[in-house]
């Protein structure tokens, strides 16, 4: 089939057959489309759009470019969470083991951050030797034997969107929800499962910051779910303040080491109430339980038994990593780093927080990417000692950066002071974490 023609019907505004985009995607994968060629038609796919019966074809083109797990053996449902991206956005750790405590199986593909979002990966590699990358064999050893294990994606696991994703990063194509889509739920579908849950973020410091926009796309991700016989469900939570306490990796894996040994405060508490709320659909999706409400006084149940302590304890150790961290959460931290408290110019009540500025602040000092290649400090980070609505004094902390030196502090200092909007008056609106749920 001639990419030259599909290009040309594309431009146009016409429809592509599921059997051309099947030949597209097969182009991609095999390397008979050149690189220009893949990303005129993306460009194509980007300005013109696609219909739902292009959008679904994509998807199963890219899903079935590699290999499609089977977990048919275990005596579980199989679920996982996905989220869109957002700054200190840890519900990933918390869910996984709480899951698989309640008896579902969860085989967790997780990415690595880039610019301003923090990735699962990058959390887990703060954990001493803990191993991300996996062959699927051990990835369904480690999923059968506790209840859920975490991974990067393979060369296996849809290739053609590892190919695609770099070009559309390259040409700016990364915007377009029928092409999210497709990458998202090809590689959530390839995962074998019964139930997918989806956490859509949206305000200052998520990928779709409209809050319109996050729905049409929560909605789309819905639609694709259902229409592979994955029973799907979106939540459209609020980032316009980092989620929790901390942002860094290691800080990040702190936090929720915490939560899981039941030591929650009222800065962690949003991390707890958003992970709670996600692992409910979960259960509820998978039959373990009848009702939402239910789902959470099981969960309740679990965290305070110690069970989800447990089974992050179990992952850890078979994934290579230190399982003393559950015990001593410490052993996380590095004593060597310089603790800078970020202290507010006037004060009032916190009216605004640019979330997305403070995870710039965290990258800049080595705790994230600016660049795919970019090395990671895991260490480093911040602390939101302020949240939504809180009251502030002049020159109190609003929260505490955690970096190398004095260079790095004075780079980023400004920039977290400025993320934060303070008003004389008490904010009238209520901070809604959990906005709407799209089933």
């Amino acid at each position: 089939m001639n990419p030259q023609d599909l290009i040309r019907r594309k431009r146009d505004g016409g429809r592509l057959s599921p059997v051309e985009i099947d030949a597209f995607i097969n182009g991609v994968t095999n390397k008979t489309w050149a690189d220009y060629q893949t990303s005129a038609l993306v460009m194509a796919m980007f300005i013109n759009g696609l219909r739902q019966s292009e959008q679904t074809a994509l998807t199963e083109a890219m899903l079935n470019s590699g290999e499609v797990l089977d977990f048919s053996e275990l005596d579980a449902p199989v679920a996982d969470k996905h989220s869109t991206g957002g700054v200190g956005d840890k519900t990933s750790l918390l869910i996984a083991p709480i899951a698989a405590a309640c008896g579902v199986a969860v085989p967790m593909i997780s990415g690595r951050g880039l610019g301003h979002t923090g990735g699962t990966l990058d959390k887990l590699e703060s954990i001493p030797n803990y191993k991300v990358n996996l062959s699927t064999a051990e990835f369904k050893k480690i999923t059968k034997k506790c209840g859920f294990a975490m991974m990067g994606q393979t060369a296996e696991i849809a290739p053609a969107d590892h190919k695609l994703y770099a070009l559309r990063d390259a040409t700016a194509t990364v915007e377009s929800i029928p092409l999210i889509v497709a990458s998202i739920m090809s590689k959530k579908l390839a995962e074998g499962l019964n139930a997918l849950v989806l956490d859509v973020k949206t305000g200052s410091g998520a990928f779709m910051q409209s809050e319109r926009e996050a729905r049409k796309l929560a909605k789309a991700l819905v639609k694709t779910g259902s229409a592979f016989n994955v029973k799907t469900e979106a939540v459209i939570s609020d980032m316009n303040q980092p989620l929790g306490k901390y942002v860094g990796n290691a800080l990040e894996v702190f936090e929720c080491l915490n939560i899981l040994r039941n030591e929650t405060n009222k800065q962690t508490q949003q991390t707890l109430d958003l992970s709670t709320e996600l692992a409910a659909r979960i259960l509820v999706l998978t039959k373990i339980v009848s009702s939402s409400q239910k789902a959470k006084l099981k969960i309740k149940d679990i965290l305070a038994s110690g069970k989800a302590l447990e089974k992050f304890k179990e992952n850890i150790l078979l994934q290579g990593g230190n399982p003393k961290i559950c015990d001593t959460p410490e052993l996380l931290l590095d004593k060597n780093l310089l603790e800078v408290k970020v202290k507010s110019p006037e004060s009032g009540f916190i009216l605004e927080i640019d979330a997305s500025e403070i995870g710039k602040a965290v990258s800049l000092i080595g705790g994230g990417r600016m660049k795919v290649d970019d090395k990671i400090d895991y260490a480093v980070g911040y602390s939101c000692d302020k949240k939504l609505g809180d009251k502030i004094k002049e020159h109190e902390s609003l929260g505490t950066l955690f970096c190398r030196n004095e260079a790095q502090a004075a780079k980023v200092l400004a920039k977290l002071q400025m993320a934060y909007k303070i008003s004389v008056e008490k904010p009238t609106r209520k901070f809604e974490l959990v906005k709407e749920i799209i089933s």
